[in-house]
């Protein structure tokens, strides 16, 4: 099969990308002069029939994940398929399936169906679910089962695949070695960490790379190189065991591009404000500019129950930096699974970063909502505020609580500054 990064090399132009670039306001050549350079990724398996394509770094709009699944503690099917529906809603630009519980195979075949948007996933998950399962240990995984997980993933749809191929024994000696507060807090980083201990063998994401990007080729999947190493805690930001991981994904992104493969790096994780710059600034040189998908960052570890907060702070920075893609950060995060709720206000929260950004870097349409929404706040045009907030639910829900008189809101009422200055 062509990707639509061997079309684009090859100067060809597909629907994929005219859709894309009529979505962004942008030239289509545009967006195929940024898939061929790498810059950009369009994740779009052509098995997932339902997909409306998005497109990420490049010069794509700032783009915001979110995160739903099941979990061997929590596994309710149904619950993630609301999730799924009230992330879109709520405006997310793609979702991932982070499933550790009950049927997952089901779930994600159906999450694919029914999802407008792409659709990620982590297929190390699924094989230390089964390997759990089978012998009651996680991470006795086989070399084989982790590569029947993407094959899996890939046949049923999915969109981009985070695979943790930077996670080496050497970047993991350096973890012990370290004294890090927090260790290792990726599910799959620390699942093939275990492994390779156990195993004394190097990581079989990494020995088998090309056998992995055949099978990503074969079905247009985009790589999500995966932050195994990423910090847990301010403390661990920006240490050896990151940054030689970092390194690593550097050139695993040259390899993928080689092989016709689209590339998105990901990234930390918990990092001080004032490190989140260099972060980004440090990925975009060692990944040759691949779009970077960051989690957060958490620029504090104290805000608990407030987490979406804190990850939209570094997230905005992040983006004012370079970063192209924001995976929301929920008010459960390090809590508890996120509910119907936190999704929503994760979602919202993230996008406020991501447009923050977008103005920031000129994008006309961020711009133009802005200042529509401005003289709409002049006019006491209620509907209007309504109908260009991020978030018009809860504009609208916070209009019908609290209005007590028909023009002015309950704050000033007859004291409206619109007013006494018309």
């Amino acid at each position: 099969m062509s990707t639509q990064r061997m079309a684009a090399l090859e100067g060809r132009i597909t629907e994929v990308m005219r859709y894309v670039a009529e979505q962004e306001g942008l030239e289509v050549e545009e967006v195929r002069a940024a898939l061929a350079s790498g810059a950009a990724a369009i994740p779009a398996n052509p098995a997932h029939i339902s997909l409306k394509p998005r497109g990420v770094g490049g010069p794509f709009s700032v783009k915001v994940n979110a995160n739903i699944g099941t979990s061997l503690a929590c596994n309710d099917p149904e619950q993630e398929l609301v999730k799924l529906q009230v992330a879109i809603e709520a405006g997310a630009d793609a979702v991932m399936d982070l499933s550790t519980g009950g049927d997952m195979d089901d779930l994600r075949r159906e999450i694919v169906r029914r999802s407008t948007v792409p659709v990620g996933t982590v297929p190390i998950y699924d094989a230390a679910v089964r390997a759990y399962e089978m012998r009651g240990d996680p991470s006795s995984i086989t070399a084989d089962e982790m590569i029947d997980a993407v094959i899996r993933h890939a046949e049923d749809g999915v969109d981009f695949v985070t695979l943790h191929c930077g996670v080496t024994r050497s970047a993991v000696k350096r973890v012990r070695e370290s004294g890090r507060i927090t260790r290792i807090v990726s599910r799959g980083g620390s699942l093939l960490a275990a492994w390779m201990e156990r195993e004394n063998e190097e990581n079989p994401l990494y020995t088998r790379y090309d056998e992995v990007l055949e099978i990503l080729r074969q079905h247009d999947v985009t790589i999500s190189l995966g932050d195994g190493l990423r910090p847990g805690s301010l403390a661990d930001a920006t240490d050896p065991a990151q940054i030689e991981e970092l390194v690593t994904l550097g050139e695993l992104t040259k390899r993928a591009w080689e092989a016709g493969v689209q590339v998105m790096v990901e990234g930390p994780g918990h990092v001080p404000l004032h490190q989140v710059q260099a972060n980004v600034v440090l990925q975009k040189r060692l990944c040759h500019g691949a779009p970077f998908y960051v989690l957060g960052p958490l620029v504090t570890d104290v805000g608990a129950g407030y987490d979406h907060i804190t990850g939209a702070i570094g997230g905005a920075l992040a983006g004012m930096s370079g970063a192209d893609f924001l995976c929301y950060v929920t008010p459960a995060e390090h809590l508890a699974l996120p509910d119907v709720d936190d999704v929503r206000r994760g979602v919202v929260a993230t996008r406020i970063a991501a447009h923050a950004v977008d103005i920031a870097r000129g994008r006309r349409s961020a711009i133009e909502r802005d200042l529509q929404m401005s003289k709409c706040r002049a006019a006491l045009d209620w509907q209007g505020q309504v109908n260009l907030a991020l978030d018009p639910v809860e504009v609208r829900n916070r209009l019908k609580e609290r209005r007590e008189l028909d023009e002015e809101c309950s704050m000033c009422g007859q004291l409206c500054a619109m007013k006494v200055f018309a």
